[in-house]
């Protein structure tokens, strides 16, 4: 399989060294697209380095900062457009372990069109992050859940294997959702188009260097989009419900 790996980044500096190299030990043929955002700290000069030292790395420089789901969408296409057979998401500040790479390539091998590293399955954890942060991303992955009726219990993990093909036909470019949303907007068409999505278990690591780039803004966005697409799922069976009483209606008379 050709794999490209997909991360966007912002003032990473102090962690894509280790990302790069990890990610080549994991995946040595896989091509690795860094989506920077014009890191003010010299990100992405440090990846033009890398990338002239370990080869098979393409460095993407924007004008500024767009947004997670913007860059996405930009690497997501590219690696669509030069024709890999896998897609790989992760994020670079060290909280996705490279070492599952294999493990999640094994689960596309095996029929998954769709591989989550999740945080919630048996297997799966979080190190090193505050009772109050375990219990936001705890809970707002039920909810979210709950509300779309997705059977993934890790909805936001950005530590992701697509199927190519898979991931062209749920179309990412499309979407407008710009923070950990886009994430589960993803998951919601791949189900509704009827995907195989398998969650493999990972320990998150919360990061040591650089800041988060968690925000109140992108935790409202992404409760206010879930909700929206909720009560628009639920309408629309509502209407299906009755269209089909109306019919039997029709018909009986």
């Amino acid at each position: 399989m050709r794999i490209a790996v997909v991360s966007p980044t912002y003032n990473e500096r102090d962690n894509i060294g280790w990302f790069l190299e990890s990610v080549r030990a994991a995946l040595p043929t896989a091509q690795i697209f860094i989506v920077d955002d014009n890191s003010p700290d010299g990100t992405g000069v440090e990846a033009d380095r890398l990338a002239a030292e370990l080869g098979n790395i393409t460095v993407v420089h924007r004008a500024g900062k767009e947004g997670l789901g913007s860059a996405y969408r930009h690497g997501f296409n590219t690696a669509i457009d030069e024709g890999f057979d896998v897609v790989v998401s992760m994020d670079v500040d060290r909280s996705h372990d490279p070492v599952v790479l294999p493990s999640m390539m094994a689960a596309v091998d095996g029929g998954a069109d769709i591989v989550v590293g999740s945080r919630y399955v048996p297997g799966g954890s979080t190190v090193n992050w505050p009772l109050h942060r375990r219990v936001l991303s705890s809970w707002g992955n039920r909810y979210t859940g709950f509300v779309l009726g997705l059977r993934v219990r890790d909805c936001t993990s950005a530590y992701r294997a697509y199927r190519a093909d898979v991931l062209k036909a749920v179309n990412p470019g499309s979407t407008r959702a710009e923070g950990y949303a886009f994430l589960t907007e993803l998951l919601r068409r791949a189900q509704a188009q009827g995907r195989t999505v398998v969650e493999v278990p990972i320990t998150f690591v919360d990061r040591e260097h650089g800041t988060s780039k968690m925000s109140g803004r992108i935790i409202a966005e992404s409760m206010l989009l879930v909700t929206g697409w909720g009560a628009r799922d639920f309408l629309r069976k509502v209407q299906r419900v009755f269209g089909r009483l109306l019919g039997r209606g029709k018909r009986s008379q």
